[in-house]
């Protein structure tokens, strides 16, 4: 079994982890400890880098033998992130991860210069966790109670692909869920409807679906 922290933005993230991904990647061999940024028993939020990268480092430096992964949106990302102004410029969706988790990396071993490369695996997802949703939007609407029609609408907006559903204060996935359904609810709770579209619609679905997040999930998996 190999133990696999990973560092997420807030409780929204964290309850996702721990209900549905922890389940399925414990069946690969990998206990997988989600960590909400900041200290202890804090809410999320705190996403600039300096915070992250300190979270990051603590946990690299307090295990020598385990993994540290990253689950941050893309959307709202603060401007302290390396490479963030950069990744702005470019139009294709994967060259902006891409270069996010590029930053992350060489900052990270810049910061700890005797840390082996491969126990860090950044990851910043497409352009909100919300995105992965639209995997399947007959179980998103019967889940948030609306018509299926007005997701499947914004999803062929994008050609189908998830990962692009996009990156303002209008357009960006959970913004566009809020304007259909003003109720949308996020966090950890009993009715919390992040984790609870997530587990309705399955990680096999939505990897089939969202070509990043399968293939940083592939990553997780075949650690040794």
């Amino acid at each position: 079994m190999y133990r696999v922290y990973a560092v997420v933005e807030g409780q929204t993230e964290r309850a996702v982890f721990q209900k549905v991904l922890a389940p399925y990647l414990a069946d690969h061999g990998i206990i997988f400890c989600p960590r909400v940024v900041g200290k202890p028993s804090h809410k999320g939020g705190n996403c600039q880098f300096s915070r992250v990268l300190q979270d990051i480092c603590n946990l690299l430096k307090q295990e020598n033998n385990t993994f540290v992964t990253t689950f941050f949106d893309y959307y709202a990302l603060p401007d302290d992130w390396t490479n963030r102004d950069i990744a702005q410029s470019e139009s294709s969706y994967i060259k902006k991860a891409e270069l996010i988790e590029d930053g992350m990396k060489k900052t990270l071993l810049k910061t700890l210069t005797e840390l082996n490369p491969v126990r860090f695996i950044p990851y910043v997802q497409m352009y909100e966790l919300e995105a992965l949703f639209f995997s399947d939007t007959t179980t998103m609407g019967k889940i948030l109670g609306a018509d299926e029609s007005d997701f499947r609408d914004i999803l062929d907006k994008f050609t189908g692909n998830c990962e692009e559903i996009n990156d303002s204060r209008i357009t960006a996935p959970s913004k566009r869920i809020m304007k259909i359904v003003p109720s949308y609810k996020k966090g950890s709770s009993v009715n919390a409807h992040g984790w609870r579209i997530i587990e309705q619609i399955g990680i096999k679905k939505i990897r089939e679906r969202c070509h990043r997040f399968d293939a940083w999930l592939g990553r997780l998996e075949q650690l040794k």
